[in-house]
């Protein structure tokens, strides 16, 4: 029977479909379960939950909740990490605020960006101090990681610690099922192979039955069909022959050619949502309240499998059944024209034999290289947090392409000055 642990269980929403789609599968319905969070309010709304979705499932799991996170993790088979470090208050927040003061808008802030950076720094440390834990108490753990920035969580864990990691996103899945609409083509008809770093992999292929789909995408953009969600995506698929995995709020803070301060019509144009991430927490935190009492009551308990990847992953090395999901991994010789050890998102197949990537090449050069602008700031924010170093933090910052593309370079030292200070003890210090 295998021990699944949840890091960051009150997540409960994640956490409940999670638990649903691995649940769902006859071969893990009894797997024990232990469900470990520092919130205890929301620990325990997730504990309810879990033996509601296991009633609903007609599943026997062992379920168990802690706020010990070592007791949590002890001799775990498999651990799975939904954190956010300092939360949407202060972590969030800051994160939009303090940029805000210097003209420097963001839509996101959780993968690239000052707020990316900001977000990796406070983030690494805590999951290196997780890995030690498992290290020591279960040493041949596969950890599922699903936090963002996910490209510097896994560098970092890569480069400081043995324990196998894997970063998993649903980029890869929803883009395809969002394309397969504008196309319209069913997407269980729709082959791909995707590859690159996380949040900026592109479709190298998307074909039905051999024939190549990318020439009905272009249609959709001649013909101005584009969703009014995804005319950032469209327009970069124009200029680059590819289109990218993650959706237009995100990709347009990760490139300098769409948020800038004195160019509003450009805002208007690409329909970006500036602060976005901030609605879409305080909308979550407004309706948790009524959300939580109906999940407690059992209502609202509807099992659907998910596109997430983490019980495939499970299920696949647990029992055998080979499939193939889309990981981000250490880029030991995948593709050949990004940086060795660097965070990379290929084609993984699962089976007994464990997680294997798939060697990809070289990307078209043009993608390699807009990934590298990307990979230079994730480099920089790795070594920040490994070293200690604070001038890294400044270097960071200094290359990242929407804060470069607005802000001189004093400005920048400046910007970084007041977010270290704000963060506070959410950050460890450097010198």
């Amino acid at each position: 029977m295998a021990k699944i642990t949840f890091i960051g269980a009150g997540s409960t929403v994640f956490a409940k479909n999670l638990l649903g789609d691995i649940l769902s599968f006859p071969e893990l319905a009894n797997s024990e379960i232990a469900l470990f969070d520092i919130d205890a309010e929301r620990l325990s709304t997730s504990e309810v939950v879990a033996h509601r979705v296991a009633e609903a499932l007609g599943a026997t799991p062992k379920i168990s909740a802690t706020t010990d996170r070592r007791q949590a993790l002890e001799g775990a088979d498999y651990s799975i990490c939904m954190i956010q470090v300092a939360g949407y208050k202060p972590g969030t927040v800051v994160d939009f605020e303090i940029p805000k003061k210097y003209g420097l808008r963001q839509t996101i802030a959780d993968t690239l960006g000052i707020g990316g950076i900001m977000r990796g720094l406070r983030t690494i440390p805590v999951l290196l101090d997780m890995c030690r834990d498992m290290e020591e108490l279960c040493p041949d753990v596969t950890f599922l990681q699903y936090v963002n920035p996910m490209a510097m969580n896994c560098w970092a864990i890569g480069r400081a610690s043995k324990i196998k990691t894997v970063g998993l996103c649903h980029s890869v899945q929803h883009t395809a099922w969002e394309l397969s609409k504008d196309i319209g083509i069913p997407l269980e008809e729709i082959n791909y192979v995707v590859a690159g770093i996380n949040h900026m992999a592109f479709y190298l292929k998307f074909e039905r039955n051999g024939q190549d789909l990318y020439p009905l995408i272009r249609q959709v953009l001649e013909e101005g069909r584009q969703p009014e969600t995804n005319r950032v995506r469209y327009e970069a698929f124009k200029h680059l022959g590819y289109f990218v995995t993650e959706s237009s709020e995100h990709f347009s803070e990760y490139v300098p050619w769409f948020i800038k301060r004195d160019r509003p019509e450009l805002i208007e144009e690409f329909n970006i949502p500036l602060d976005e991430y901030i609605r879409r927490c305080e909308v979550q935190i407004a309706g948790w309240e009524a959300q939580r009492d109906a999940l407690e009551r059992g209502e609202g308990i509807e099992i659907r499998r998910s596109v997430e990847y983490g019980s495939g992953i499970v299920h696949s090395l647990e029992t055998g059944t080979p499939r193939v999901v889309y990981g981000n991994v250490p880029n030991n010789g995948l593709i050949d024209n990004l940086p060795q050890g660097c965070c990379v998102e290929v084609p993984v197949l699962v089976d007994k034999n464990g997680l294997q990537p798939t060697k990809i090449g070289s990307l078209p050069p043009q993608l390699a290289a807009l990934d590298m602008t990307n990979v230079n700031v994730q480099s920089l924010v790795v070594e920040a947090a490994l070293t200690g170093k604070r001038e890294h933090i400044y270097h960071a910052a200094m290359l990242d392409p929407h804060t470069a593309a607005e802000l001189s370079l004093d400005q920048i030292h400046d910007l970084v000055d007041d977010l270290i200070a704000a963060h506070g003890s959410w950050l460890p210090e450097y010198h």
